[in-house]
């Protein structure tokens, strides 16, 4: 069942072109194209009094009042232009970018791009207005909507893109009315419903042979033409042995492949999988660490499937519940459409219903999201579209047929590859219980995140965020505002109605939540004034965290031993454990109470109410077990001398030197043992593969026994198959590796003008890659001009308000550019071509020294330390070579590099420890060859 399409004709509309200076910024310096045309070189304080004075075009508005420290002002952006005639696609947030996505000749020159915005405003009301156009909204009441901003008089006075909207699809004699505007909200009621199938059957356990895998991949590589590589065919029939039959109760097969760069990996593993999966009716599951990689692999399967309809069925991609459009919370916003006093309110509001009237599966972080949009409209803005408390109806939310979560859900029982994240396939794994049934085939893809991953799904964390959470989920708002979230009494009050003993249940509960924190709690921990039990010992925490760190006034989070315990903190411990006892008492008599009224009323329960109590059930299971019982084991642990398999600690936590939370917190040493011990019931067959899977070194010349340690291997198959194949590319002649050695690294001015020369050596095309925010912006700060005196566009990490993925966006769009980041830019991001040729680390990124880190090097031994390095390296190594046509430099701004962690960089590759003028000359010469 397809969407609603409304097809309309070519309006007899005015073409209305904002009279507006056009603002652009090229680097660290702003234009202005005046109403003259008259094109301008800014100051910072010109620019604010041009947006003080006049209402001006711009591309990503937000960034450049940043940028000018001021407000968001009033602006023609043409981002928000973009995303409102074409919702779904994705362009680039740059004046180049939107050109680009428009077909258009892309600028170069300021005056180019000034010139760009306006003709780009011209291009985008013809594609609205083009004769024929489909459209799955009402574009010109939506726009209404968002103009109108409550006027009594009915006058435009919200977002500035509408008149000119209306204007285009001839609307401005006859506006759309209130009641127009109302029913184009209703976008769901023309979204298609899911289709309700049988329960699919067990899938079959033939194996895969390796003739199979090769035509399979053959197949693959004809679709575009690609090149056999020997390496790849070796790699796909290798893991061929993980879809083989188990031939006992405890048999699972493991393979872990590292597969260099360039071997192919996606497709090889995919061939596998696909014969597998047609031949035995059942899924296989493809996790990733990044949203990256999991787009990859979805365009890669595009080479299988000559239909998109039959790819759809075949193929979804899984993400949690909070990465989806919740169009409940979308309908409860589209409840104030004509009643807001925000115009970022109404914009988002209109923006979101464009979009999801066009999204092919709802997800906010998917391929066709536009990143950019968050950081436009806000962050708290569009999540408030999801579901990030846990807040779900299920079965009683009148668009739970329609639900997107729901979709993917029921899609993936009938897939045959179903590519999930590390993040959800550990979240399943975690809450797994003796019932459920977990999918039996399993490729890792980013195998070496599987310890991280399994680190964040299986910690326990007693602080002010998560018990605020619980206390939200179980009270509801107590804010008296319209909200969504209703707390479990208004979600069960219908499904228990006349039953006595659960309504008792529901009381017990509602009150025993009253002492959690409530809202306001951070301003009252901060004012020292703690309100109940919960809030006097996270007060007591933080206490116990700032006498054992007497210099507390910096940037980073702060952390402490649970031992010796200050005065008072076990009395506390003791009746906050009481306390949750409490909670928990009632939220396990309910979930008793709902499972024997699943038996007693087995016969007249419909389907519907059956799942929605099921889902209740799980919710309350997950809360009492997982969370509460977590916490008052947490607490009555601090009596002991030590707990074993566990590291516990106190800590204050920090966001750009401000305390944002407090609590105690509780991790396994060893999390992928849980993880892979918690799995093992459930998996036949498992891949685990990466491009940085082993860690070679002296001690351990093969390098497998980093990976088997932390990817749970040992726990999963006594005789896992181990394999590697190198990447086909020639490090040796492809790269330099630079050690610079006079380069006082704790000096910032020092550290600021390598950058800078290195950076002008390259041309541009360069990631910095830093060990600490601090020290990014301050090396921000002192080279964005001299290098946009040359040309050279900076972005950087925490220092531009775009997210992570954007920036890599436009640093791949632009190829001499440069990017300063850190972790999220290290690894997992893949950026061919000329576009990164040089990589500069500001010194060697050694793990934090932790209270978690010590405890794990006391566990895994001393060499964790050196093993997490090179491994950092390693990944930062490998961003340079994409292709087999690429050229990169690798320079570690740290003579302190030991010599024991170079094995971190291919065989063959000579690294050379040189002074900076060197190194600049090095780069130079090297880069200029390419």
């Amino acid at each position: 069942m397809s969407q609603a399409v409304i097809q309309t004709a070519a309006p007899k509309g005015r073409l209305l072109i904002p009279k507006a200076p056009v603002l652009v910024t090229a680097g660290h310096s702003l234009y202005c194209l005046t109403l003259d045309g008259e094109l301008k070189k800014l100051s910072d304080d010109d620019a604010r009094l041009t947006v003080q004075m006049h209402m001006p075009i711009a591309c990503n508005a937000p960034a450049l009042a940043q940028r000018l420290k001021i407000d968001r002002f009033p602006a023609y952006d043409l981002l928000e232009l973009f995303a409102f005639i074409h919702p779904g696609k994705f362009c680039v947030p740059t004046p180049r970018g939107i050109s680009r996505a428009l077909n258009l000749m892309e600028p170069v020159s300021p005056e180019d791009q000034c010139l760009s915005l306006r003709d780009a405003i011209r291009h985008l009301l013809a594609d609205l207005t083009a004769a024929g156009r489909a459209e799955k909204s009402d574009p010109a009441a939506l726009a209404a909507m968002m103009g109108l901003m409550d006027k009594a008089n009915d006058e435009q006075s919200g977002w500035p893109w509408a008149t000119v909207i209306i204007a285009a699809l001839g609307r401005e004699d006859n506006p759309p009315t209130r009641s127009e505007m109302k029913a184009a909200t209703r976008v769901w009621d023309k979204l298609p419903e899911w289709s309700i199938h049988a329960p699919e059957p067990a899938p079959g356990h033939f194996g895969v042979d390796e003739a199979e895998v090769a035509e399979r991949l053959t197949r693959l590589l004809a679709r575009q033409k690609k090149e056999d590589r020997p390496e790849q065919k070796n790699y796909a029939a290798t893991l061929a042995a993980a879809f083989a039959p188990c031939d006992n109760e405890d048999q699972t097969h493991v393979v872990l492949a590292e597969a260099g760069t360039g071997v192919g990996k996606t497709l090889g593993y995919l061939s596998p999988a696909t014969v597998w999966a047609e031949k035995n009716g059942g899924a296989v599951w493809v996790s990733t660490f990044t949203r990256n990689l999991q787009r990859q692999v979805d365009q890669e399967l595009d080479r299988l499937y000559d239909d998109p309809v039959m790819k759809s069925r075949k193929v979804v991609v899984r993400k949690g519940r909070e990465n989806y459009l919740c169009l409940l919370n979308l309908e409860d916003a589209a409840a104030s459409a004509g009643i807001m006093t925000n115009e970022l309110n109404a914009t988002a509001l209109g923006l979101m219903i464009r979009w999801a009237a066009v999204t092919e599966d709802g997800d906010l972080a998917g391929k066709d999201f536009p990143g950019w949009l968050v950081s436009l409209m806000g962050w708290n803005r569009i999540t408030s579209f999801a579901d990030k408390r846990g807040e779900c109806i299920y079965t009683a939310c009148p668009h739970f047929n329609k639900c997107f979560v729901e979709k993917s859900i029921r899609k993936a029982k009938r897939a045959d590859i179903v590519i999930a994240n590390h993040a959800l396939v550990m979240h399943q794994v975690a809450g797994v219980g003796p019932d459920d049934v977990l999918p039996g085939r399993y490729i890792f893809d980013e195998g070496h995140h599987l310890f991280e991953a399994a680190d964040s799904a299986f910690d326990a964390q007693l602080n002010g965020q998560w018990t605020a959470d619980l206390r939200r989920w179980l009270l509801g708002s107590e804010t008296g505002q319209k909200s969504r979230a209703r707390g479990v009494k208004r979600r069960l009050e219908d499904i228990i109605a006349g039953d006595d003993a659960a309504t008792t249940e529901i009381e017990n509960l509602m009150e025993a939540a009253r002492s959690l924190p409530g809202p306001q709690w951070r301003q009252r921990l901060a004012d020292n004034n703690p309100k109940g039990v919960v809030e006097q010992f996270l007060l007591l925490c933080r206490q116990q965290v700032y006498a054992r760190n007497k210099e507390h006034g910096g940037f980073y989070s702060l952390e402490t031993e649970t031992r010796p315990p200050i005065p008072g903190l076990l009395e506390t411990a003791d009746v906050l454990a009481h306390r949750l006892k409490g909670l928990q008492k009632p939220m396990l008599a309910l979930i008793k109470l709902l499972q024997q009224k699943l038996e007693d009323e087995a016969e007249t329960l419909e389907t519907s109410m059956r799942e929605r109590i099921h889902f209740v059930r799980n919710s309350l299971f997950r809360r009492a077990h997982y969370e509460v019982g977590a916490w008052i084991e947490m607490l009555e642990s601090l009596k002991k001398e030590k707990s074993e398999g566990v590291v516990d600690w106190l800590e204050v936590t920090r966001g750009d030197g401000k305390d944002e939370d407090t609590g105690f917190y509780r991790y396994y040493i060893d999390p992928v043992r849980v993880f892979a011990e918690t799995l093992k019931p459930h998996a036949q067959g498992v891949v685990i593969t990466s491009a940085t899977l082993r860690d070679v070194s002296d001690e351990d010349p093969e390098g497998w026994k980093s990976p088997a340690s932390r990817t749970g291997l040992n726990y999963l198959s006594p005789q896992p198959k181990l394999f590697n194949v190198a990447s086909p590319f020639n490090y040796a002649e492809q790269t330099r590796v630079l050690v610079v050695g006079d380069v006082r690294k704790d000096n910032p001015g020092e550290v600021s003008a390598a950058f800078r020369e290195l950076f002008l050596a390259s041309g541009g095309g360069a990631l910095g890659i830093f060990t600490a925010v601090q020290r990014l912006r301050a090396v921000h700060e002192k080279i964005i001009q001299p290098l946009e005196n040359a040309g050279i566009h900076l972005y950087g990490q925490h220092v531009d308000p775009l997210d992570t993925g954007t920036l890599i966006d436009i640093f791949r769009e632009e190829e001499n550019a440069c990017l300063l980041g850190t972790d999220a830019t290290r690894d997992g991001i893949d950026v061919p071509g000329r576009s990164l040729r040089l990589v500069v680390y500001d010194r060697v990124p050694w793990p934090r020294p932790t209270l978690l880190h010590k405890a794990r090097r006391e566990h895994f031994g001393k060499g964790t330390d050196d093993m997490l390095t090179r491994f950092k390296l390693k990944q930062a190594y490998g961003r340079l070579i994409r292709r087999a046509d690429d050229k990169g430099v690798f320079v570690m701004l740290d003579g302190a590099l030991p010599t024991r962690l170079l094995t971190a960089f291919p065989e063959g590759v000579e690294v050379q420890r040189i002074g900076l003028a060197e190194a600049v000359a090095v780069t130079k010469s090297f880069l200029k060859e390419a």
